[in-house]
């Protein structure tokens, strides 16, 4: 075998000779034409070379701008390295860690559930408004169409269509054209009025997609509550009967809730904030179990206005408890009441003299772990970054949560004299602590990797998405800014100094060839140039 072996070595050894020897006539052909050529040419080269390099650099800009990747670096992960051989699935290894995957794809599918907006505006008094004057669209499709699946899970049951009235409200929050809901719902308040039918989720439409300013928009749902409270009253004297009375019951419930809840706010929008209160705290003794409307968040956003501080911190011992799931509204309502205590009198330069007292240092603390919940909440409190409309849903510790927290909260904090001081002074303290915040966290889980995306698909394209952390810029994008800097200085240096370059030009070519010739001029001086020739003939 090994005679075999040193055989074939010997017979590729003086192949690859006799090829060369075959084209050393062409190399030294070729080293002539490079001599031959004029500096017009390296201009031209070069400047070719500094705009392709300029337009791949442009194009990997935008598509990371958009996508948070470069599209090289995808297109060799996706496809290149499956060619190349890159991924085995037949091993075990491999099935193990594709379950972990899996694990973990699931972990991160939970951690990036969005929720419905506990203060989400009136589509026809508020986001509708801001079109007319901006021309600009406030929602994504996306939340849109999670706000049609939410009416129709909240709002519909199985039964709606033995009435005539419900059956077209079933079909209206199924419709994509917001003229062809509002449409259907007069119809429904047609029939009502004509036979008698009940239906109070079409007031509810018609005050939150018609009603152009929140007066009209209560006068709908005080509307909306007579009918509602009759439906829930009938619905529970019925709900034992049967599992299609009780999941009627349910949707009266919800219904009644939902109004009771939105009258709540109206009354907070136009200055009754005592009656809100008042409203809200009904409605939580009433229904203690409906906690998926999250109906503390508005109550927390109403004592805050009432500057009521000690039943702000009533609400908070009751719901920011280890086992109960967390908001930025509780997180950061903790640190506000905390910083309160303190702000008026912080000095940062005091602070570093003699040292953070007990109280400073629980606010530090309760900043520290807002922050860590949600780092992208204090640019939009600090003004470091614009705020615009919150969406109708959020994705918890993302963007969209900070920038419906802020929406609404910036207020509070600026009325809380030292409150933002504080704050601008300590926050970025917490990156400190969790250096990497994406596999261990101090307080919390490690922060989810899919915020980004689902944020980009929650508000709008004009709004630039806060990213945590913050990424890197990809390998190939300063590769290509390097290439083509690089090229353009050599076009502009050729252009200027033609015949300096074209020496320097010539003298790389020479060195790059120079230890492919000294090893043909060894060659060719050990082996006779007759066996050369022999050779070249086989």
């Amino acid at each position: 075998m090994s005679t075999i072996a040193w055989s074939w070595t010997y017979f590729w050894t003086v192949w690859f000779f006799v090829i060369y020897s075959d084209n050393l006539t062409k190399v030294r052909l070729f080293f002539m034409f490079l001599n031959t050529l004029t500096p017009k040419f390296y201009v031209a080269l070069t400047g070719t070379s500094s705009l392709i390099s300029g337009l791949i650099l442009i194009f990997e800009w935008w598509y990371f701008r958009k996508y948070g990747t470069s599209f090289i670096e995808q297109v060799s992960v996706s496809h290149l390295r499956p060619l190349l051989g890159g991924v085995d699935n037949s091993s075990p290894t491999n099935s193990n860690s594709s379950n972990g995957d899996a694990d973990s794809n699931r972990q991160s599918v939970s951690e990036c559930k969005v929720w419905r907006n506990p203060l989400n505006l009136f589509r026809g008094a508020e986001y509708n408004r801001y079109t007319w004057v901006t021309g600009r669209e406030p929602l994504t499709y996306y939340d849109m169409n999670l706000s049609a699946q939410d009416h129709q899970t909240f709002f519909t049951c199985d039964s709606d269509h033995l009435r005539p009235a419900d059956a077209i409200m079933q079909k209206a929050w199924r419709e994509r054209n917001p003229q062809a809901r509002i449409s259907a719902a007069h119809e429904s308040l047609e029939l009502e009025e004509l036979h008698g039918c009940v239906c109070a989720t079409a007031s509810i439409l018609l005050a939150e997609e018609e009603a152009t300013t929140i007066v009209e928009a209560e006068k709908l749902f005080k509307q909306a509550l007579k009918t509602g409270e009759g439906c829930y009253r009938r619905s529970q004297q019925l709900q034992h009967h049967g599992a299609q009375y009780e999941a009627q019951h349910r949707r009266d419930t919800n219904v009644l809730v939902y109004i009771k809840r939105r009258l709540a706010m109206c009354s907070r929008k136009l200055g009754r904030t005592r009656e809100a209160v008042k409203m809200l705290r009904d409605l939580m003794k009433e229904f203690p179990l409906l906690s998926m409307f999250n109906i503390h968040e508005n109550l927390l956003e109403s004592l805050l206005e009432l500057q009521n501080y000690a039943d702000v911190q009533a609400v908070l011992a009751k719901y920011d408890d280890i086992s109960l799931p967390k908001s930025a509204t509780i997180c950061y309502t903790a640190a506000l009441l905390k910083a309160r205590a303190v702000s008026d009198k912080f000095s940062p330069e005091a602070a570093s003299r003699r040292g953070l007292s007990t109280a400073e240092m629980n606010a530090v603390e309760a900043i520290h772990r807002a922050v860590e919940f949600n780092p992208h909440v204090p640019k939009y409190l600090l003004e470091m970054k614009s705020l615009i409309l919150p969406p109708e849903h959020i994705l918890k510790r993302g963007d969209s949560e900070a920038i419906a927290y802020a929406f609404f909260h910036l207020q509070h904090w600026k009325r809380v004299e030292g409150a933002l001081n504080l704050l601008h002074c300590t926050w970025e303290g917490t990156f400190r602590m969790i250096p990497y915040p994406l596999e261990k966290g101090h307080l919390f889980y490690p922060y989810p990797i899919c915020t980004e995306t689902a944020d980009r698909e929650l508000l709008p394209m004009f709004h630039e998405v806060s990213v945590y952390p913050k990424k890197e810029l990809p390998f190939f994008i300063l590769f290509t800014a390097g290439l083509c800097s690089f090229t353009a200085m050599l076009a502009l240096l050729t252009h200027q100094f033609p015949e300096l370059m074209g020496v320097f030009a010539k003298a790389f070519l020479s060195t790059l060839f120079a230890p492919l010739n000294f090893i043909m001029e060894k060659v060719e001086s050990i082996l006779p140039s007759s066996l050369w020739h022999q050779l070249t003939r086989i």
